[in-house]
């Protein structure tokens, strides 16, 4: 058998890479289905006299992506965890990353590719299930239900590209110090998903929900 760097028939697979490492997990199978959802928050305000309140939007959700991952490895007689454990790489804390003062670290950042859609993310949610096994034990066959989340304004649900509204993950150059306007958090200054805490912490802020208008913020 061929290695599984294509899909089953010699379709172009679907790919999962670690923006860290750059690993690539080539998927055996093409998803069967994937399910995009966005989620906004809006606020009524009531109106006397009327039907219906008044709406007004509050802040909008990070668009999520869902699918089920299939691998079987029964053909070549071998552990099927070869091909998932980069996976699990991309849930865990890359130690290599971890700042030196803080002691602490975070999971990578991932892109899901296939066709149009390029969906850059962060891991929410990974469960794998073994469904056959060979006669020592050994799992030859999986599913793995993934559920990731948009991190940078760059798709929409068409996964066509949207120009002027990227954002990346820090680059380590360092910036300009911003300026926060009435009402903006840290988590729409900071350049990756998590970054907003060390933003926080560079700048004594204790809620980064609510950062006072005018304030000069440190981000690299």
């Amino acid at each position: 058998m061929a290695a599984l760097n294509l899909t089953k028939g010699g379709l172009a697979p679907a790919t999962l890479t670690n923006l860290d490492t750059n690993e690539v997990v080539n998927f055996m199978f093409n998803p069967f289905e994937y399910t995009l959802s966005k989620h906004n928050t809006w606020q009524d305000k009531p109106v006397t006299g009327q039907n219906l309140p008044y709406v007004t939007f509050q802040q909008g959700g990070a668009i999520t992506l869902k699918l089920t991952l299939h691998f079987d490895s029964q053909d070549e007689n071998k552990d099927v965890r070869n091909y998932t454990d980069k996976l699990w790489k991309m849930v865990m804390i890359n130690q290599s990353k971890v700042d030196a003062k803080t002691g602490k670290g975070q999971p990578p950042a991932v892109v899901f590719d296939w066709g149009k859609l390029h969906f850059k993310a962060i891991i929410n949610d990974l469960s794998q299930q073994f469904t056959l096994f060979s006669e020592n034990g050994i799992p030859m066959r999986c599913s793995v239900d993934i559920s990731l989340q948009q991190y940078a304004d760059d798709v929409n649900a068409m996964g066509e590209a949207q120009s002027g509204n990227a954002s990346s993950l820090s680059s380590g150059t360092p910036t300009a110090p911003t300026t926060a306007v009435q009402g903006q958090r840290l988590d729409h200054i900071a350049n990756s998903p998590n970054d907003q805490r060390k933003v926080a912490e560079k700048n004594n802020i204790d809620n980064p929900l609510n950062v006072p208008r005018g304030t000069k913020l440190k981000v690299d």
